[in-house]
């Protein structure tokens, strides 16, 4: 293909638009790239990437009703997501941004958790050490330093070398590479050989700028400069978007050290609820992406292999709009946080200087309720 810079950069794809596959692809960097799914497996990844995209739906909703202070979209996104996280072995850690909502529904969390966040009920409300996947990072490229300090210490504790061995992928999108986060973290990850797989969905904006006001080169190619490969796969295709992931954690689990990987996707949506995005993109360049979409094109393989049926989609919307309700009672049914709960786990056995705030914050909330004068 060529991008948007005109260079002549292609990209991993297994399965077209059209819902056409090809067995085998092997990419620049000369790795053949396959997949082994039985059918239903294939299934499997076309109930997940539904699912996702209607609990998604459910959370913008409840955002627009005034039920969440904020949310981001995965709209578009879901093959990307949902093919690298199915790629995921259980041993190796996840590092997300605030949208990897596809990727944390892979990992077996409650899809709910999420929603605690945003609803200013919790700081998000898993274990990141059960279910080896981190808590969501709002701070614009952070968590991909803290992936490439995990991933050295995986390395140091002699957690790499083998089938077995723990990688660590860490999620980002294109505007996050400008930070300087990033940077050093490609930097660390390059020098300490870590086990890491940097995983650019590239949805074209960052929140208003397009992604040419971004870099002048394909995002991919910037791995060269910190010396480790790159590639980069069409984020619209989940079964490449698996293919690629897999083959870059087994590449960082044998101990070969770090990737980075370009989903070239889209962002269908707003970049989060407070975004108006017909203030800086064309509609006609949302109507050529829809085309490309990475739901119906696994439904057109599904289809033409003869996989699934009527009866099968059917059934996976009923389930989805099922779990979407499911979803919304469970939210609105979340508790009111009181403000004196901000102090319950600062310290797992409190501290004298945390009682007295405490004690005056009591009193000083208490203040607002008195008649007196």
């Amino acid at each position: 293909m060529v991008d948007q810079h005109g260079a002549a950069d292609g990209f991993v794809q297994l399965l077209n638009p059209e819902g056409d596959h090809v067995d085998s692809v092997t990419g620049p960097d000369g790795v053949t790239y396959a997949v082994d799914f039985t059918d239903d497996e294939y299934r499997g990844l076309y109930q997940d990437m539904v699912t996702v995209r209607r609990l998604d739906a459910e959370g913008v909703a409840l955002q627009r009703q005034g039920e969440l202070g904020l949310w981001a979209s995965l709209l578009g996104q879901e093959a990307a997501q949902v093919g690298s996280g199915r790629a995921l072995q259980p041993q190796d850690m996840a590092f997300p941004t605030y949208r990897e909502h596809g990727v944390l529904y892979c990992r077996g969390i409650d899809p709910i958790m999420p929603f605690g966040l945003f609803r200013g009920v919790d700081q998000g409300g898993w274990d990141p050490n059960e279910f080896k996947f981190n808590q969501y990072t709002i701070v614009i490229g952070s968590q991909t330093l803290h992936a490439t300090g995990y991933a050295m210490g995986v390395t140091m504790e002699g957690r790499t070398g083998s089938d077995d061995g723990e990688a660590v992928i860490a999620y980002f999108g294109d505007g996050a590479s400008s930070q300087g986060e990033v940077n050093e973290a490609f930097v660390w990850s390059g020098v300490f050989n870590a086990p890491v797989v940097f995983f650019c969905q590239n949805n074209q904006y960052a929140i208003s700028a397009a992604a040419e006001r971004q870099t002048r080169v394909p995002l991919f190619r910037r791995a060269g400069g910190y010396g480790f490969p790159g590639i980069r796969v069409d984020g619209n295709d989940v079964l490449a978007s698996y293919a690629v992931t897999r083959a870059a954690l087994d590449h960082a689990r044998h101990g070969q050290g770090p990737k980075l990987i370009e989903a070239y996707t889209y962002r269908m949506g707003a970049h989060t609820s407070s975004d108006d995005p017909t203030r800086y993109r064309m509609a006609g360049e949302v109507e050529a992406w829809k085309a490309k979409d990475p739901i119906s094109r696994l439904k057109a393989f599904l289809v033409k292999q003869r996989i699934a049926g009527d009866d099968f989609f059917a059934q996976v919307e009923d389930d989805a709009r099922k779990a979407a309700l499911d979803l919304r009672e469970r939210v609105l049914a979340m508790p009111d946080r009181q403000p004196v709960e901000l102090f319950d786990h600062v310290y797992p056995t409190g501290s004298p200087e945390l009682d007295a705030q405490r004690r005056w914050f009591t009193g000083y909330h208490a203040s607002f309720d008195s008649t007196d004068g």
